[in-house]
Protein backbone atom coordinates (compact mmCIF):
# COMPACT_ATOMS: atom_id res chain seq x y z
CA UNK A 1 0.00 0.00 0.00
CA UNK A 2 1.44 3.39 -1.00
CA UNK A 3 0.92 6.51 0.49
CA UNK A 4 -0.70 10.02 -0.76
CA UNK A 5 0.23 13.17 0.83
CA UNK A 6 -2.77 15.27 0.27
CA UNK A 7 -2.68 19.04 0.42
CA UNK A 8 -5.53 21.52 0.70
CA UNK A 9 -7.28 24.41 1.52
CA UNK A 10 -10.67 24.75 1.80
CA UNK A 11 -10.52 28.08 0.24
CA UNK A 12 -10.26 26.29 -3.08
CA UNK A 13 -13.11 24.59 -5.07
CA UNK A 14 -10.45 22.36 -7.29
CA UNK A 15 -9.61 21.11 -3.71
CA UNK A 16 -13.19 20.61 -3.01
CA UNK A 17 -13.74 18.47 -5.82
CA UNK A 18 -10.39 16.85 -5.84
CA UNK A 19 -11.09 15.45 -2.55
CA UNK A 20 -14.65 15.11 -3.90
CA UNK A 21 -13.38 12.26 -7.02
CA UNK A 22 -10.47 11.14 -5.58
CA UNK A 23 -12.10 7.43 -4.31
CA UNK A 24 -13.49 7.17 -8.04
CA UNK A 25 -10.24 8.19 -9.32
CA UNK A 26 -8.42 5.98 -7.18
CA UNK A 27 -10.61 2.83 -6.89
CA UNK A 28 -9.00 -0.47 -7.22
CA UNK A 29 -5.61 0.92 -6.46
CA UNK A 30 -4.27 0.10 -2.79
CA UNK A 31 -3.23 3.50 -1.03
CA UNK A 32 -3.86 5.16 1.97
CA UNK A 33 -3.74 8.95 2.31
CA UNK A 34 -2.85 11.74 4.32
CA UNK A 35 -4.17 15.04 4.49
CA UNK A 36 -2.37 17.83 5.20
CA UNK A 37 -3.91 21.34 5.97
CA UNK A 38 -1.88 23.95 4.27
CA UNK A 39 -2.12 27.56 3.73
CA UNK A 40 -2.99 28.66 0.03
CA UNK A 41 -2.14 32.55 0.29
CA UNK A 42 1.30 31.56 2.27
CA UNK A 43 1.90 29.35 -1.25
CA UNK A 44 1.04 31.63 -3.50
CA UNK A 45 2.78 34.49 -1.62
CA UNK A 46 5.50 32.27 -1.67
CA UNK A 47 5.87 32.29 -5.41
CA UNK A 48 4.83 36.38 -5.76
CA UNK A 49 1.56 34.95 -7.29
CA UNK A 50 -2.18 35.79 -7.30
CA UNK A 51 -5.28 33.38 -6.37
CA UNK A 52 -7.63 32.97 -9.26
CA UNK A 53 -10.13 34.89 -7.35
CA UNK A 54 -8.14 37.81 -7.23
CA UNK A 55 -7.94 38.34 -10.85
CA UNK A 56 -11.44 39.18 -12.23
CA UNK A 57 -11.86 37.25 -15.48
CA UNK A 58 -10.25 34.60 -13.93
CA UNK A 59 -12.53 34.37 -10.94
CA UNK A 60 -14.92 34.84 -13.81
CA UNK A 61 -13.72 31.41 -15.57
CA UNK A 62 -12.74 29.71 -12.40
CA UNK A 63 -16.13 29.55 -10.77
CA UNK A 64 -18.10 28.56 -13.81
CA UNK A 65 -15.67 26.02 -14.69
CA UNK A 66 -15.58 24.32 -11.01
CA UNK A 67 -19.36 24.16 -11.41
CA UNK A 68 -18.86 22.69 -14.96
CA UNK A 69 -17.19 20.10 -13.27
CA UNK A 70 -19.70 19.25 -10.58
CA UNK A 71 -22.54 19.17 -13.21
CA UNK A 72 -20.46 16.71 -15.26
CA UNK A 73 -19.37 14.65 -12.65
CA UNK A 74 -22.70 14.91 -9.68
CA UNK A 75 -20.98 16.51 -7.58
CA UNK A 76 -23.22 19.22 -5.39
CA UNK A 77 -21.46 22.44 -4.99
CA UNK A 78 -22.51 25.97 -4.23
CA UNK A 79 -20.29 28.79 -4.66
CA UNK A 80 -19.85 30.37 -0.77
CA UNK A 81 -21.32 33.85 0.39
CA UNK A 82 -17.99 35.27 0.77
CA UNK A 83 -14.76 34.17 -1.23
CA UNK A 84 -11.79 34.74 -0.73
CA UNK A 85 -12.52 33.96 3.08
CA UNK A 86 -10.31 33.79 5.59
CA UNK A 87 -9.49 30.19 5.90
CA UNK A 88 -7.19 29.90 8.89
CA UNK A 89 -10.21 28.75 11.54
CA UNK A 90 -11.17 25.76 9.65
CA UNK A 91 -7.54 25.18 8.60
CA UNK A 92 -6.44 25.00 12.55
CA UNK A 93 -9.44 22.92 13.20
CA UNK A 94 -8.67 20.16 10.71
CA UNK A 95 -5.45 19.99 12.93
CA UNK A 96 -6.83 20.13 16.15
CA UNK A 97 -8.82 17.32 15.17
CA UNK A 98 -6.52 15.15 13.20
CA UNK A 99 -7.09 15.67 9.74
CA UNK A 100 -9.11 12.08 8.17
CA UNK A 101 -11.30 12.13 5.63
CA UNK A 102 -14.55 12.55 7.74
CA UNK A 103 -12.81 15.85 9.08
CA UNK A 104 -11.63 17.25 6.13
CA UNK A 105 -15.20 16.11 4.41
CA UNK A 106 -17.09 18.05 7.05
CA UNK A 107 -15.00 21.03 6.57
CA UNK A 108 -14.85 20.88 2.70
CA UNK A 109 -18.73 20.39 2.63
CA UNK A 110 -19.17 23.52 5.24
CA UNK A 111 -17.35 25.68 2.54
CA UNK A 112 -18.85 24.09 -0.87
CA UNK A 113 -22.07 23.23 -0.30
CA UNK A 114 -25.21 25.17 0.78
CA UNK A 115 -23.70 28.86 -0.24
CA UNK A 116 -23.08 30.07 3.27
CA UNK A 117 -20.72 32.30 4.70
CA UNK A 118 -17.52 29.91 5.34
CA UNK A 119 -16.20 32.43 8.00
CA UNK A 120 -20.03 32.87 9.66
CA UNK A 121 -19.34 32.70 13.65
CA UNK A 122 -22.36 30.74 14.73
CA UNK A 123 -21.83 28.20 11.47
CA UNK A 124 -18.15 27.93 12.65
CA UNK A 125 -19.01 26.67 16.25
CA UNK A 126 -21.67 24.48 15.00
CA UNK A 127 -18.92 22.77 13.17
CA UNK A 128 -16.27 22.84 15.89
CA UNK A 129 -19.24 21.00 18.19
CA UNK A 130 -19.94 18.79 15.49
CA UNK A 131 -16.01 17.28 15.17
CA UNK A 132 -15.25 17.84 18.61
CA UNK A 133 -11.61 18.49 17.94
CA UNK A 134 -8.73 16.69 20.71
CA UNK A 135 -7.21 19.96 20.76
CA UNK A 136 -8.20 24.16 20.79
CA UNK A 137 -7.92 24.98 17.18
CA UNK A 138 -6.06 28.44 18.96
CA UNK A 139 -3.85 26.92 20.45
CA UNK A 140 -0.34 27.88 20.23
CA UNK A 141 0.82 24.57 19.23
CA UNK A 142 -1.98 24.26 16.64
CA UNK A 143 -1.23 27.72 14.97
CA UNK A 144 2.42 25.96 15.10
CA UNK A 145 1.88 23.36 13.47
CA UNK A 146 0.02 24.56 10.60
CA UNK A 147 2.69 26.93 9.62
CA UNK A 148 5.12 24.20 10.09
CA UNK A 149 2.70 21.83 7.54
CA UNK A 150 2.81 25.22 5.11
CA UNK A 151 6.57 25.18 5.22
CA UNK A 152 7.51 21.56 4.92
CA UNK A 153 5.06 21.59 2.05
CA UNK A 154 6.79 24.74 0.20
CA UNK A 155 10.07 22.99 0.73
CA UNK A 156 8.42 19.68 -0.80
CA UNK A 157 7.76 21.62 -3.83
CA UNK A 158 4.30 22.68 -3.63
CA UNK A 159 2.96 25.42 -4.65
CA UNK A 160 -1.11 25.45 -4.66
CA UNK A 161 -3.43 23.25 -3.97
CA UNK A 162 -4.95 20.34 -4.71
CA UNK A 163 -1.50 19.24 -4.85
CA UNK A 164 -0.48 15.26 -4.26
CA UNK A 165 2.71 13.60 -2.89
CA UNK A 166 3.91 10.24 -3.78
CA UNK A 167 7.21 8.96 -3.43
CA UNK A 168 8.92 12.12 -3.49
CA UNK A 169 6.54 13.52 -6.40
CA UNK A 170 4.46 16.52 -6.15
CA UNK A 171 1.24 16.22 -8.91
CA UNK A 172 -0.94 19.41 -8.77
CA UNK A 173 -4.62 19.92 -9.37
CA UNK A 174 -7.75 18.36 -10.17
CA UNK A 175 -6.80 17.54 -13.60
CA UNK A 176 -3.63 15.31 -12.17
CA UNK A 177 -5.80 13.24 -11.20
CA UNK A 178 -5.59 10.15 -13.93
CA UNK A 179 -1.42 11.26 -13.67
CA UNK A 180 -1.49 10.06 -9.84
CA UNK A 181 -3.49 7.15 -10.60
CA UNK A 182 -0.96 5.92 -13.37
CA UNK A 183 1.76 6.57 -10.97
CA UNK A 184 0.30 4.61 -8.47
CA UNK A 185 0.07 1.49 -11.09
CA UNK A 186 3.26 1.68 -11.62
CA UNK A 187 2.90 3.18 -15.20
CA UNK A 188 6.70 2.38 -17.08
CA UNK A 189 6.90 6.17 -18.29
CA UNK A 190 7.37 7.36 -14.52
CA UNK A 191 10.42 4.63 -15.05
CA UNK A 192 11.71 6.73 -18.07
CA UNK A 193 13.67 9.49 -18.46
CA UNK A 194 10.58 12.18 -19.50
CA UNK A 195 10.18 13.06 -15.63
CA UNK A 196 13.97 14.08 -14.79
CA UNK A 197 14.63 15.74 -18.39
CA UNK A 198 11.18 18.32 -18.28
CA UNK A 199 12.11 19.03 -14.68
CA UNK A 200 15.64 20.34 -15.23
CA UNK A 201 16.33 24.09 -15.39
CA UNK A 202 16.38 25.25 -18.85
CA UNK A 203 17.37 28.96 -20.61
CA UNK A 204 14.47 31.34 -21.50
CA UNK A 205 13.76 34.65 -21.59
CA UNK A 206 13.11 36.26 -17.74
CA UNK A 207 10.14 38.65 -17.40
CA UNK A 208 11.16 41.95 -15.74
Amino acid sequence: MKRIDFWFDPLSPFAYLAFERLPEALQGISHEVVYRPVLLPALLQQHDNKGPAEIEPKRVWTFRHVHWIAHRHGIPIDTPAMHPFNPLPLLRLALACGPNRRVVEAILRHVWRGGADPGDPTRLAALQAELAPGRDPNAPEVKDALRAETDAAIAQGVFGVPSFGLEGRVFWGLDALPMLADALRGDAWFGGPVWEREGAPRPGVQRR
